[in-house]
């Protein structure tokens, strides 16, 4: 249980990382726009394949949301990315710096 529950932390933060990484002004606007896409289908219940479809309705949550979350990180500096990550890693992702 513990490994998950590791997985689980570190997934939190990654994902408290990519909101920072939204709201950074060093983001720019296309990474900005691909990663809360990313967030808000995440987080959205309506999919492209409904999730009682067995395997597939799952499957379109890990291609979408993965698809752009790859893009968005690539579009967004490696300094902005590690500052991020930093911040939510070291929980001052509440902060305004």
């Amino acid at each position: 249980m513990t490994a998950l529950g590791g997985k689980l932390g570190r997934l939190v933060r990654e994902i408290d990382a990519f909101r920072l990484m939204v709201a950074d002004p060093r983001t720019p606007w296309v990474a900005r726009v691909l990663l809360a896409a990313a967030i808000a289908y995440l987080l959205s219940p309506i999919d492209i394949i409904p999730d009682f479809i067995p395997v597939l309705g799952h499957l379109d949550d890990l291609v979408v949301v993965g698809l752009l979350v790859w893009l968005g990180l690539r579009f967004t500096p490696r300094a902005v990315r590690d500052d991020c990550r930093h911040r939510a890693g070291a929980g001052t992702a509440g902060a305004s710096s």
